[in-house]
């Protein structure tokens, strides 16, 4: 009889009970030794008996007789079982790399990446490529690769503005001088908008197991339920928040309107003796420093109730730094995490029922006033009002001013031009200096403005070496009256350009210049009649003055000029 027809024939039967209930260690152990027990031909027999692998039952026998047994606590020997698939195919890993390396996001100094491509679409397309694999081993692999499934995270701000750490300081300057002086500090913004209806809501609260709140199964707004939005007041120095709850649009209206109810509802009695009021708000949207509906609702908001109303902005793209947004809006939205907000009643329990460990306390308002959106603003409106109220701060005057409640004192009005240096040109046009009546000068002087204009031009295209190369121009410093009243007085006085030249309140030099430009045209123009030279003409400055005395012609002593160059 042979091994497998005797021993074994035996054991048969307490084999098929006994090998069910057997680990895999002992169940290999088990079967070694029953092969060793049969002799020549046991492996065979024993595998051909229990249906086992002949390999697991020649392990085993090598096993026991190498005396080298699995620790206990093990189920296979060290190195047994089958190989991972990253070591049986060596190209798996380098091909899934290269698989999702065109999704990678992050940032690729970061020792953790991670892909937007799911296992189940990874693994598909492995073994598209032929490399056998599961979406279990694809997302194993992922893991020892260091990728991992993220969010977004919003941490980048964009381009940065040079003065935007500045007006960070500047503004918690200004808001610790508020509340020093005991004057209110509020920071603004408006609340995304949300719909009024039985709509689902991101966020989960606890609930009957298998009972979860009813709601459509869709987000379209609902015509008949409409839609709020919150715009809130924070009360730094108070850390009390009020919020009203908007019908219609977000606009400057509604940001306006929204710090009137607070002033009226909280602000006047929480501050009774304030003079000022500070405001801190976003840079741009329904309070943004280029909104000009803003600034004219502040602006009688200030004229209403007799406070001076500073406004600060924040950098353009830093709007997540306004304590609004940290201290009351997240507590908000944590409050309705998860609540259908219905109606508008329910918005407003939910909003006023927040509360925090820190003292948090909110109070919130339906206002249904219809705030339009497109109101516009005409410059010329916007112009009286930077005018009547407007202060600027001195640092970035277009985020930091002041919108006062009285109107701007009138301005002083300007003073009258000062008269030209020398005597009055009146006085210098008489008979007895010019030789020629006043209104015969007044005649010479308009024959003459046209060739002096064409004059005058070609000394200036000669002096620049080229024409005029644009339109218009300086006009000249000294007036074509002024050259012929100069010249004509010269020529019927004979009194040296010198002595002259204080009466005009000009140098020599130019005196000279005027009075050649004029000669040379005066040559070539039909003169009126003249009167005949006095006998005895002055010389000197002082003789012009007596001369000009002692016929009646008021004088004034002109003042020391610096000599000019006429144009």
């Amino acid at each position: 009889m042979g091994a497998d027809q005797g021993l074994l024939g035996s054991l048969g039967p307490e084999l098929e009970l006994l090998l069910p209930v057997l680990g895999e260690r002992d169940r290999r152990l088990v079967l070694g030794a029953v092969a060793r027990a049969a002799g020549d031909g046991g492996i065979g027999a024993v595998a051909r008996l229990t249906g086992a692998s002949w390999q697991t039952v020649a392990d085993g026998a090598a096993e026991l007789g190498s005396g080298e047994l699995a620790p206990p606590g093990r189920v296979r020997r060290e190195g047994g079982g089958r190989k991972k698939l990253a070591e049986s195919d060596p190209g798996l890993a380098p091909a899934l790399l290269a698989l999702v390396e065109d999704s990678v996001r992050g940032d690729p100094e970061s020792p953790l990446t991670w892909t937007t491509k799911s296992a189940v679409k990874i693994s598909g397309e492995l073994t598209r490529l032929g490399h056998r694999c599961s979406p279990q081993t694809a997302w194993r692999l992922l893991r020892q690769e260091g990728f991992s499934l993220q969010a977004n995270a919003k941490v980048k701000e964009g381009r940065q503005h040079p003065d935007r750490d500045a007006q960070f300081r500047y503004i918690s300057g200004q808001a610790r001088a508020f509340m020093a002086a005991g004057d209110p500090v509020i920071s603004v913004d408006a609340k995304k908008k949300e719909a009024v209806g039985e709509f689902a809501r991101a966020g989960r609260e606890w609930a009957p197991a298998g009972d979860p709140v009813r709601v459509r199964d869709h987000s379209f707004e609902d015509r008949d339920g409409g839609h709020a939005i919150p715009y809130g007041i924070y009360d730094i120095a108070a850390n009390a928040g009020f919020v009203n709850v908007g019908t219609g649009s977000n606009t400057a209206a509604l940001a306006v309107a929204s710090v009137r109810r607070w002033l009226e509802m909280i602000g006047q009695d929480a501050y009774p003796g304030a003079a000022r009021l500070l405001v801190t708000c976003d840079a741009g949207g329904s309070n943004g420093w280029a909104n000009r509906g803003w600034k004219k609702g502040l602006a009688a908001l200030a004229q209403e109730t007799g406070l001076e109303i500073t406004v600060c902005h924040f950098p353009p793209g830093t709007s997540k730094w306004n304590k609004i947004e940290h201290r009351l809006f997240s507590q908000i939205s944590h409050a309705w995490r998860g609540r259908p907000l219905t109606s508008y009643q329910v918005i407003i329990d939910t909003i006023s029922a927040v509360t925090t460990a820190t003292g948090l306390t909110v109070t919130a308002a339906l206002d249904t006033t219809p705030t339009p959106a497109g109101v516009l603003v005409s410059d010329d409106e916007i112009a009286e009002i930077e005018h009547r109220c407007v202060d600027r701060h001195r640092f970035h005057g277009d985020w930091n001013y002041a919108l006062r409640p009285g109107p701007r004192p009138p301005a002083p009005p300007p003073p009258p031009p000062a008269p030209p240096p020398g005597w009055p040109r009146a006085t210098l046009n008489h008979p007895a200096l010019t030789g020629i009546s006043p209104a015969a000068l007044d005649a010479l002087t308009q024959t003459l403005r046209l060739p002096f204009t064409a004059l005058r031009e070609r000394d200036l295209t000669t002096a620049r070496g080229h024409p005029r190369t644009r339109n218009g121009g300086p006009a000249s410093k000294i007036t074509l009256t002024d050259r012929l009243l100069a010249t004509l007085i010269h020529a019927h006085l004979g009194i040296p350009k010198k002595e002259l030249a204080p009466a005009f309140g000009i140098g020599t030099a130019a005196m000279s210049q005027v009075t050649r430009q004029i000669s040379g045209l005066l040559h070539a123009t039909p003169l009126p009649p003249r009167q005949p030279a006095p006998a005895n003409p002055p010389k000197t400055y002082d003789q012009l003055t007596a001369y000009a005395t002692a016929h009646g012609i008021p004088v004034t002593h002109p003042q020391p000029t610096p000599p000019r160059k006429p144009q």
